[in-house]
């Protein structure tokens, strides 16, 4: 995608790639570098409230969906959604097999969700989706076994946002989506730990991510070919 070519491989990933880390940076505008973060970086923050859940397809039918994956540029205006992204790049950049991010992050909550979205950011502001996944934080450990969160401690999540084979063009940028709802794709997480489907209740999360030195909070993505090269500011 991106390029609109098809491709063919014995093996998935195909050879010849590997893992490219995007740090998340929160100092001024919050970005993504191939940078680590650095000792004493303030987190980001934000409230995530089950009542009024991040519903990226609000207005949308399907036929509009199947003609385009509408611009998501409206959530960053969201006050429950961090955004995180790339300088521009300097040259094309093949994405293709696993995208991952690697949250460092606490809630207030006994329960919460973590999301996050792979962006493609055009240069005339447009935003398409390339990617996107949940992680939900009684599940952190296992599908299997529900472990509750100990409030306002720092946890390590996992979100995977699967796999694709897209091309960022020159120019363009990568963005990081960070919140804790994607309605009606995923249901919604209540916040209180009781049993999901099961619970009338309801209440606010107050979620902070941390992206320092000793908890890196980052964007995975496999990449064809040469690393990254983006341009200068």
């Amino acid at each position: 995608m991106g390029r609109n070519e098809w491709r063919q491989a014995d093996d998935w990933p195909p050879p010849g790639g590997g893992p490219l880390d995007l740090y998340l940076h929160g100092t001024g505008p919050r970005r993504l570098s191939p940078d680590p973060p650095t000792d004493g970086a303030a987190p980001s923050g934000y409230a995530y409230d089950p009542d009024d859940p991040v519903r990226p397809w609000l207005g949308k039918n399907l036929w509009e969906l199947a003609r385009e994956m509408t611009c998501r540029g409206v959530l960053a205006d969201r006050a429950d959604v961090l955004v995180f992204d790339s300088p521009p790049l300097a040259d094309d950049l093949e994405v293709t097999g696993p995208v991952r991010a690697t949250l460092h992050a606490s809630s207030s909550a006994p329960d919460t969700d973590f999301t996050a979205a792979l962006v493609d950011v055009f240069p005339d502001g447009y935003c398409h989706l390339v990617q996107e996944g949940i992680t939900r934080g009684r599940h952190r450990g296992s599908d299997r076994v529900e472990t509750l969160l100990e409030p306002d401690r720092a946890y390590e999540f996992t979100v995977d946002l699967w796999h694709t084979s897209y091309l960022f063009a020159a120019g363009h940028r990568l963005r990081l989506e960070i919140s804790s709802s994607n309605f009606d794709r995923f249901d919604r997480n209540l916040n209180t730990g009781r049993p999901s489907g099961f619970d009338g209740r309801r209440q606010i999360a107050r979620q902070t991510v941390f992206h320092d030195a000793q908890r890196p909070s980052r964007l995975t993505v496999t990449v064809a070919g040469p690393k990254a090269r983006f341009a200068t500011p």
